[in-house]
């Protein structure tokens, strides 16, 4: 019998166990196939080399058992090798089995249907189920990611977000195993309906199979063969971050503009399944663009991809669909930000996910990208995650004001004020300098009524605590942190919290506790030249410093707080407030410096 294989069955190695276990007088390759695989593995895809591959272990069988091998038909146009997924190259080889009075041999059932209804005589293989290894054969319950390169190994993360080990789990793997792991990868992704090939690109294949996201990489892109594999181990709800009654209000009122900040590993892509699944809970509906998809999410949530990949085109279809909330995961270029930005104008509630070290760096990453005065209509909310908890949450909020540090009038500007969401304490300024946009950190000062209540409280606290040392610090009208000894902690907290509770209704405040020592920071006097011109005054700083809020001192007398300029320099006329308290501290002989902030 003569029989006409088709791309699907050579990929995965389905003809050549047919081939051994049938009787075969002729097996006629077209050439149309060794066209499309020529054009694949010239592009550097994973399936190209996967099929070049087999075809020669096809060869090989064929003059081992005597089969006649031969190749039919002309090579297709590059139109038709272009348009392939469009049908073009199995139209050619069922061609190749009608001519040749042959039997067609698919793993395709499109290909079988239609082969089929031509009268077209067809063999049908089942997908291949077995192989001697598979990716998930190097996880257990433990793994993050799976790290596997030709003649070098197989390593590990295991653990959780934040606390990991990286070990080796395999010595040696030869590049044959990391082909056939990667082709076994690349054709499960073709079949599953629940897996997908996110990019198959020269030299580098990223596919989503069910929960793994893999990234399969080859030469010349990458100096060996190499296979990641990343796969969630932890999957939370909302409630398991036991966050705040304040930052719960402000997701479920207020917060419509979102972003998750963290490292890589940190637990971003965790924490926003959870925040996911908690819109979804509150009949709201949920979509999510990512490239790749890996979210692990219910099926309410309908997940996006780039569509024809462009993100902007996928943002084009949401703004049709107008869900409640958008997750954006993994933003990274100008386009994403500008998709998200779209989105979020155009009304959609909008989560996005980005790399960054600090909560304030997520919100720099908008700088340049957007007008400055938009950025609070587009994001009014930064968590932060580090090491799978929420460290900290920012918000936004617009203002026209004279920026901290500058005291006349005409200075007053339009400035982003980002406070810390639990103490409502102002952390940072954003707006224009000249022609620069500085971001500049903020010392807040203490209410002194806030001074006295703290010290009141540490009164009080003494007695009842004798011996211990302690710092009470009223952070806002509600909210107090105590600073104690490490030992001294559980007496403060009390079994099950109840002592800390006792403490918080007596005081009427919500109270933290922290160790002794963490609110302490270290002060750096820096001498500076003062440089007396016909009308102004100009304090030497150093360009080092530029764009810092600084608190200039007389001796030991804090005269004003100042941003340095550009250059490096604090500027002021004579006639000014500022500068008549530097020319009568010069005058007393006192020493003038400053003080970073």
């Amino acid at each position: 019998m003569k029989y006409v294989p088709d791309t699907s069955v050579i990929i995965d190695g389905r003809f050549v166990e047919f081939l051994n276990a049938e009787e075969v007088e002729e097996v006629i390759i077209p050439e149309a196939i060794i066209a499309e695989v020529e054009h694949q593995a010239n592009l550097g895809l994973s399936i190209g080399f996967s099929a070049l591959s087999e075809l020669r272990k096809i060869r090989k069988l064929c003059k081992e058992r005597g089969i006649k091998l031969t190749f039919w038909g002309s090579r297709p146009e590059e139109w038709q090798i272009r348009y392939a997924k469009s049908g073009e190259i199995d139209n050619l080889i069922r061609e190749c089995a009608s001519q040749n009075n042959a039997i067609l041999v698919t793993g395709d059932f499109v290909q079988k249907s239609i082969a089929e209804v031509k009268g077209i005589a067809v063999v049908y293989l089942e997908a291949k189920k077995e192989i001697e290894m598979r990716i998930e054969d190097f996880f257990d319950e433990h793994t993050m990611s799976v790290h596997i390169k030709a003649n070098v190994g197989a390593f590990a993360k295991k653990g959780k977000p934040g606390n990991f080990e990286f070990s080796r789990i395999r010595d040696n793997i030869t590049e044959r195993e990391v082909e056939e792991i990667a082709n076994d990868i690349v054709e499960r992704a073709r079949r599953d309906e629940k897996s997908f090939i996110e990019m198959d690109l020269k030299g580098a294949t990223i596919v989503q199979l069910r929960e793994y996201r893999i990234a399969i990489t080859r030469p010349p892109f990458s100096d060996a063969m190499e296979i990641t594999a990343v796969r969630p181990i932890v999957k939370l709800k909302l409630e398991d971050y036991n966050i705040s009654k304040r930052l719960r209000k402000r997701i479920e009122e207020k917060a419509e503009g979102i972003l998750v900040s963290g490292a890589p590993g940190a637990g971003k892509s965790t924490f926003v399944q959870a925040l996911a699944e908690y819109y979804a809970s509150l009949k709201k509906i949920v979509k999510t663009m990512e490239k790749p998809r890996d979210l692990i999410l219910e099926d309410i949530i309908t997940q996006y991809t780039a569509l024809e990949g462009s993100m902007e085109k996928t943002g084009d279809i949401l703004l049709l669909v107008r869900p409640d909330y958008t997750i954006f995961d993994e933003m990274r270029t100008t386009n994403d930000f500008k998709v998200f930005t779209d989105l979020r104008l155009a009304g959609v509630g909008m989560v996005g996910v980005v790399h960054a070290t600090r909560a304030i760096d997520a919100v720099q990453r908008f700088i340049g990208r957007v007008e400055l005065g938009v950025i609070p209509q587009i994001v009014d909310t930064v968590i932060h995650i580090s090491e799978g908890k929420i460290e900290q949450v920012l918000t936004l909020n617009y203002v026209v004001k004279v920026p901290t540090g500058m005291h006349e009038e005409d200075l007053a500007r339009p400035v982003i004020e980002v406070r810390d969401l639990e103490s409502d304490t102002l952390l940072y300024e954003i707006y224009s300098f000249g022609e620069q946009i500085v971001v500049l950190p903020v010392k807040s000062e203490v209410k002194g009524i806030y001074k006295l209540a703290a010290r009141g409280m540490e009164e009080e606290l003494r007695r009842m605590f004798p011996g211990v040392r302690m710092r009470v610090k009223i952070a806002s009208d509600n909210r107090a942190i105590i600073y104690a000894s490490e030992s001294a902690i559980p007496a403060l907290i009390g079994k099950k919290g109840k002592k800390i509770s006792e403490l918080e209704e007596l005081f009427g405040l919500s109270i933290e506790v922290e160790p002794l020592g963490k609110e302490r920071v270290r002060e750096e006097r820096l001498a500076v030249e003062v440089e007396m011109k016909k009308k102004t005054i100009r304090l030497h700083v150093g360009e080092r410093y530029a764009h810092r809020r600084v608190a200039v001192y007389a001796s030991t007398t804090h005269l004003f707080d100042a941003v340095v300029s550009r250059e490096g320099y604090i500027n002021m006329r004579k006639t000014t407030s500022n500068g008549k308290k530097i020319m009568k501290a010069l005058k007393d002989g006192e020493t003038i410096y400053v003080i970073p902030l």
